[in-house]
């Protein structure tokens, strides 16, 4: 399938592209983490994940959302850590073990009320890829998987884990005019 607005897409200013996005949806592992999973083990033998987040990423969802816009977690995984994250950042749409994102993806679109042709979605691997051609915007990391990248409207100059998600939101705060509000604002 092809994606909702096809490579003409590229042609497009960013202050186009920005007036029609209101939500982005976001991977997890790759995209907000820079796709390590890390075992650890406690005394007891009990085996716990870690994941690293990055502060940027969180800071710009955070304005993202303060902006009117929505913002949803999809990811085929399930860890304590990234709910314990979403919710340290006010994030309400959170979808784990999805093994079919765009099903996941179509669910809490509905719950918000968005149209496919309004949401970014952010991934770096096979899996998104069912989404990223379904949505009006699609974006990758810089390490995202070759197929991944080819099929993104914007590859962002940023690594998974790295500040890719805040450079997505900032592109499109920026794009869309909104960026200039928060500059003002305290934290």
């Amino acid at each position: 399938m092809t994606s909702v607005i096809p490579t003409s897409h590229r042609l497009r200013s960013d202050a186009e592209i920005a007036a029609e996005i209101t939500c982005i949806l976001s991977d997890v592992d790759g995209v907000m983490t820079d796709g390590r999973i890390t075992y650890l083990t406690d005394e007891q033998g009990t085996c716990r994940e870690s994941k690293s987040f990055h502060a940027r990423d969180g800071l710009g969802i955070k304005l993202w959302m303060r902006s009117g816009f929505h913002f949803g977690i999809i990811t085929a995984r399930s860890s304590e850590m990234v709910a314990h994250r979403a919710a340290e950042l006010g994030i309400e749409h959170v979808g784990q073990g999805a093994n079919d994102k765009w099903v996941a993806a179509a669910t809490m679109l509905q719950t918000m009320g968005v149209e496919p042709q309004n949401v970014c979605y952010i991934g770096d691997d096979l899996p998104d890829m069912k989404v990223m051609q379904r949505v009006g915007l699609a974006a990758a990391p810089d390490d995202a998987v070759t197929d991944v990248r080819e099929a993104a409207h914007w590859t962002l100059r940023a690594r998974g884990g790295e500040g890719a998600v805040r450079e997505l939101i900032e592109r499109l705060l920026r794009g869309g005019d909104r960026w200039r509000e928060h500059l003002t604002k305290e934290e």
